[in-house]
């Protein structure tokens, strides 16, 4: 378990900050902005909690938290061909699939969609928009720091697919959250405006 008994280092003051292997980068890098973003994704699912009743999607985001921790881990220590000591925490296939198996049961409720539908309803879903935004930046961000660091296998694609489900099924409880859908708020094409 993480013992921290310093919250201050000074050692980021110039800039720079550790990765899990002890190599120096500057905050300002791809990896440390993916990072960012799942934190970020993480602190609004936190918001996103407070807003929402249902104790079966409150375990859920719980368990999301966790996994958000799990993803900054295994971006915190590139995947190399180097030997280290002791096994890296990755993300998993089980992750992956836990995530589907949530997509599957919670969709399975939903009415077909037959338009887009803007981000917004009740505020429970309304901050589960805003998480599925905030997880599909950190998406790209890791998207691009493969295409940055080039072929090298410097970043696990678990952690892609974990990301993109994980917005998927932010998207489908944003409708679960919005009374089953029935509440969703229509994209009405050409400057129509919506009932809210």
């Amino acid at each position: 378990m993480v013992q921290l008994t310093r919250i201050y280092t000074k050692s980021g003051d110039e800039g720079t900050t550790s990765l899990g292997n002890g190599k120096r980068v500057l905050k300002s890098s791809l990896r440390i902005n993916a990072i960012g973003t799942v934190d970020e994704a993480n602190s609004f699912l936190g918001v996103a909690l407070m807003h929402i009743k249902d104790e079966d999607i409150q375990a859920l985001i719980l368990k999301m938290q966790n996994d958000l921790f799990d993803v900054g881990a295994d971006l915190c220590l590139p995947e190399t061909a180097e030997k280290i000591d002791y096994k890296p925490l990755r993300v998993t296939q089980k992750q992956v699939n836990n995530l589907e198996e949530k997509i599957d049961f919670y969709n399975a409720r939903l009415a077909p969609l037959k338009s887009f539908i803007l981000p917004g309803g009740c505020d429970a879903a309304a901050y589960m928009h805003l998480c599925r935004t905030v997880v599909r930046r950190a998406e790209r961000y890791v998207c691009a720091i493969v295409e940055e660091e080039g072929e090298k296998k410097c970043v696990s694609q678990l952690v892609v697919h974990y990301l993109n489900r994980l917005s998927d099924l932010l998207f489908v409880l944003a409708r679960i959250l919005n009374n089953d859908g029935k509440n969703d708020v229509l994209w009405i094409p050409g400057g129509g405006v919506a009932k809210p």
